[in-house]
């Protein structure tokens, strides 16, 4: 059946439709004994609109301070690089003043640090320009941790702890 054929058929059919049901049985008095038998619907005591201007105020209230303590909890980009830069240069020092003693496995292990430096700086200046971009704060974070594990395993290989 096309479109047309369709068409056609349906408004025959809605033609053809008895445009006024009755009702299988008489509805008026039932109507009339629910309206007698029920307590006074039109009217209330005003203090059902009170109750519920009330509370209507209190949810607003509640859903702006709930979206303004969302708002502190969660850092902006620029934030969240600047803390995370400054945890690392901690943990980073703090490994570098453990491990002055103990002799390093290589002797380039601080070139491969100087180049995950440059790595560092390059992904801070895509992140200044999107602050928010959870790929490169993965990728700064990611390179933080391969200087960490970098200065670690070059300073307590595997081997030599039980």
């Amino acid at each position: 059946m096309n479109k047309a054929d369709f068409e056609s058929d349906l408004q025959q059919q809605l033609v053809a439709l008895n445009r006024e049901k009755q009702p299988e049985r008489e509805l008026w008095s039932g109507i009339e004994l629910a309206l007698v038998n029920s307590p006074d619907v039109v009217n209330k005591p005003k203090s059902g609109k009170i109750y519920a201007l009330v509370a209507g105020v209190a949810l607003i209230g509640l859903v702006s301070l709930l979206s303004f303590h969302t708002a502190q909890k969660h850092p902006n980009g620029s934030d969240l690089i600047a803390s995370l830069s400054a945890q690392h240069q901690q943990q980073k020092q703090a490994l570098l003043v453990q491990f002055q003693d103990q002799p390093a496995l290589t002797s380039n292990w601080q070139e491969q640090v100087a180049e995950l430096d440059k790595a560092e700086l390059a992904i801070k200046a895509a992140l200044k320009n999107e602050p928010n971009n959870m790929a490169l704060l993965k990728l700064l974070q990611n390179v933080y941790q391969q200087q960490i594990s970098l200065i670690e395993r070059v300073h307590s290989p595997k081997w030599s702890q039980i």
